[in-house]
């Protein structure tokens, strides 16, 4: 009752859905503040780069600390449209499609490579035998030859860079293939992960966790034995959110009737202690502890969360919340953007997307001023304005999904749209 009461009684400000979202999400058991990690060398597996700063495993992509590799690259955004198998490219100084290039059968993302040398484009042709990858050249932003992959719904690449992870998602199966030539190395079977699709890995690159978003689980991969540790059910709150039309910010809750989640983007702490699963059937994102594999927290977000990006200073998670528990849902959703305080695990802010809308999968800007999302349903790109929430809209192609900014602050990339250490 005290939740209802609460959410009759919320206005439609900014203000006031913060609140409202952060008594949600102590109630449905939100993880107490984390400790200070303390400034202590980290013993990485054998060819990871070192980890600089213990206490933030992100301090080497903030602002300004471009790798000499990507000097020379265009500054673009690569949008890998589902429906229309082309990638839309932006430029985000004026704001406008500059290209648009055929790739493979379904684009689902566009990954940054190990060595930061090559944009790949994840075509997993749904439902279908002729996978593959296009490599984009990111001096000139123009598409090579692609190479036939089985079913690379995501990709991955190995803290060592010595194997880039093909996430074949209806194969139930990660592949490890060379990240140059993307021959088969070897392949480690996840039988008791369906859906799998994205990951994020050890502070130290020993294991990595794959969300499962059929079985509303997490499977925890042994990197170095080459083998599955274990799977986490993820426990779902007593509430979600309603995603029905007509609401408005902050959206009515309604008894949460899913049985189980549907897990999506998974994205480490900067202490390296604890992950965050991003979850579009609970409605928020759940904290799991990553060395005794448990989970120890839910922070209430908005209507079908799904994307994670760090900020560039390593204090804030910026939550994408797709605005709809299907996997195909309509235009001009609840979606929103919610902002998560990596020392407390509390909400800080919360951004609407102005006249509703799907917010997805994208990253944060070089500078850390623009998060840059694509609006899944309503074929469109959002930017945000990360110091105030403002957005503003690019019309795209069919159905945008992962996209990445280019180029990207760190030392190395460990795929996805670009997840830089």
């Amino acid at each position: 009752m005290r939740l209802k009461r609460l959410l009759s009684i919320a206005g439609a400000t900014s203000l006031v859905a913060v609140g409202v979202l952060a008594t949600l999400s102590a109630e449905l058991g939100a993880a107490p503040a984390a400790t200070d990690a303390k400034a202590t060398t980290i013993t990485t597996v054998a060819g990871m780069p070192g980890v600089s700063d213990a206490r933030n495993l992100y301090g080497d992509t903030g602002p300004g600390r471009l790798s000499a590799a990507v000097k020379d690259d265009l500054e673009r955004i690569y949008v890998p449209n589902l429906r229309g198998n082309n990638v839309s490219v932006i430029d985000p100084a004026t704001l406008k499609v500059v290209d648009r290039f055929k790739v493979g059968k379904s684009p689902q993302h566009v990954v940054p490579s190990w060595d930061l040398r090559t944009l790949w484009v994840a075509n997993n042709a749904e439902r279908g035998n002729d996978g593959s990858l296009t490599p984009i050249d990111p001096r000139s932003g123009k598409p090579g030859k692609n190479v036939p992959v089985d079913d690379p719904y995501n990709m991955y690449f190995s803290p060592d860079g010595a194997s880039a992870i093909v996430v074949a998602e209806a194969k139930r199966r990660l592949d490890f293939r060379d990240p140059k030539t993307l021959a088969l190395q070897y392949a480690i079977a996840v039988p008791q992960c369906g859906g799998i699709n994205h990951a994020d890995f050890s502070i130290d690159g020993r294991y990595a966790l794959f969300t499962c978003e059929f079985d509303g689980s997490v499977a925890k991969i042994d990197l170095v034995e080459r083998k599955v540790l274990g799977y986490l059910k993820l426990t779902m709150p007593r509430e979600r959110f309603s995603d029905k039309p007509g609401k408005t910010e902050p959206p009515a809750t309604e008894i949460c009737t899913a049985t189980k989640g549907m897990p999506q983007d998974v994205r480490i702490s900067p202490d390296g202690r604890r992950f965050y699963v991003a979850d579009m059937q609970a409605d928020g994102v759940h904290i799991v502890d990553g060395e005794s594999f448990k989970q120890i927290g839910f922070v209430a977000t908005g209507v079908a969360a799904h994307g994670l990006y760090p900020s560039r200073d390593g204090k804030r998670l910026y939550v994408a919340n797709r605005g709809s528990h299907k996997i195909h849902g309509g235009r001009n959703g609840p979606g929103s953007v919610t902002v998560i305080d990596f020392d407390t695990d509390k909400v800080v802010a919360q951004w609407p997307i102005p006249g509703g809308g799907s917010p997805d999968m994208g990253n944060v800007s070089a500078d850390g001023k623009w998060l840059w999302l694509s609006g899944r349903f309503d074929d469109v790109v959002y930017r945000i304005d990360t110091a105030s929430g403002a957005v503003t809209k690019i019309a795209v192609g069919a159905e945008p999904h992962g996209l990445t900014v280019w180029p990207l602050p760190g030392r190395y990339s460990l795929g996805h749209t670009g997840n830089l250490r």
